[in-house]
């Protein structure tokens, strides 16, 4: 061989040593601290997980800690939760929390909360450290719970409602929003079943006692501890403003009545008045035939001068009675005068 193709040849082999080494060199660390730590990681894992895309760094101090904690993690099984898009340092810190505080949570359970996308940590801690819900939600903007008791007097009231975290319910359990409506629907129920408001002011234990006893946690991820009753006043009488504004409708109601009732009379009066009117005219056509009358009686001879004036005598007699017994009337204005 020449000279020139040794000196080649011996450049390449340096490079790819060189590129080989500074490939190495960025595994190497997390393989001597992986193999120090009890926790080893093959050095071709290493690169089998830069390869697929997985961060070596987070999978060994994953491993590390939980070897550490007493608890064996394979590679493969940490690498997969990663590729999933699970939080491996937040399952593997849950598991050694659970662990330390004799809670039982395996792998694929932990795994199976994360990729639910409920915070598996909180919810061990949650388990070990009750948690404090305030009933209702101030940030939902109802301050208080508002119930009526049987004697129509309001009463307003504010619940805290410690619970703890259920594991093997966390995966499909029902969260805190029901958690409190429960809550709120068994103070109202408890309230409104209460003869007096003063029975509840004078026990308001138990309000506690009563929801208590309804198993409101069952098919949620929670166990309730307590419900203690923070706060609760007296507000408006609804009873007496449901039974003014009853009055109220009632008055419009027979006002309403009445009004029909005298439009009704108004009616029937004006046709009295227009009958009357009527039959006034009738009578008025009846005397009008009196004088057609009288004079086919003169012409007839049936009825004589005599028999004339005797009868104007005799309706001049009536209506001087009739002016003496203090009748205001005007005389009467007989047909025969003419």
């Amino acid at each position: 061989m020449s000279q020139p193709f040794i000196i080649g040849l011996v450049i390449v082999a340096g490079l790819v040593l060189l590129v080989f080494l500074v490939v190495i060199g960025q595994f190497m660390n997390l393989y001597i601290q992986a193999l120090v730590s009890g926790a080893k990681v093959g050095l071709w894992e290493l690169i089998g997980m830069k390869l697929r895309k997985v961060d070596p760094r987070v999978i060994v101090l994953s491993r590390i800690r939980a070897m550490k904690a007493g608890i064996n993690i394979p590679t493969a099984q940490l690498e997969s939760h990663y590729l999933s898009g699970g939080r491996v340092p937040t399952v593997v810190q849950a598991m050694i929390a659970a662990d330390r505080a004799k809670i039982e949570l395996d792998w694929d359970k932990a795994c199976a909360i994360d990729l639910a996308g409920r915070d598996i940590l909180e919810a061990v801690q949650t388990s070990v450290n009750p948690k404090v819900i305030d009933c209702p939600d101030p940030t939902k903007g109802r301050p208080t719970i508002d119930a009526v008791a049987q004697d129509g007097i309001q009463l307003r009231a504010r619940a805290r409602v410690t619970v703890r975290a259920n594991i093997s319910r966390l995966i499909g359990g029902a969260t805190e929003e029901t958690i409190i409506a429960r809550v709120g629907e068994g103070i109202v129920t408890t309230i409104g079943s209460s003869e007096t408001h003063k029975r509840v002011l004078e026990n308001p234990d138990r309000i506690s006692k009563v929801v208590l006893e309804k198993g409101l946690d069952s098919g949620t991820a929670f166990e309730i501890l307590s419900i203690d009753i923070a706060d609760i006043d007296v507000g408006e009488n609804i009873g007496a403003k449901l039974q003014a504004d009853q009055a109220e409708a009632d008055k419009r109601r027979f006002q309403a009545e009445a009004e029909k009732r005298r439009a009704l009379a108004v009616a029937l009066e004006q046709e009295h008045i227009a009958e009357a009117k009527k039959n006034r005219a009738l009578v008025v056509l009846a005397e009008a035939e009196i004088p057609k009358a009288m004079a086919d009686a003169f012409r007839s001879g049936n009825f004589g001068v005599m028999d004339y004036y005797r009868m104007k005598n005799v309706m001049a007699d009536t209506d001087m009675r009739k002016t003496i017994a203090g009748d205001n009337d005007s005389p009467t204005t007989h047909s025969g005068d003419a």
